[in-house]
């Protein structure tokens, strides 16, 4: 899921808040949204 969701992200198929959405799913760990946006996960405070 992690190489879809990279390569989704770099042909802008796929944006931020979905990535946010696959990691609150478990899709994807926080690590692997800040491997592919190159931003740390936004927390909530």
């Amino acid at each position: 899921m992690f190489e879809r969701l990279k390569d989704w992200y770099n042909k802008n198929w796929c944006r931020k808040d979905q990535l946010q959405r696959y990691v609150e799913l478990g899709a994807i760990t926080s690590q692997d949204y800040e491997k592919i946006t190159g931003e740390a996960y936004p927390t909530s405070a």
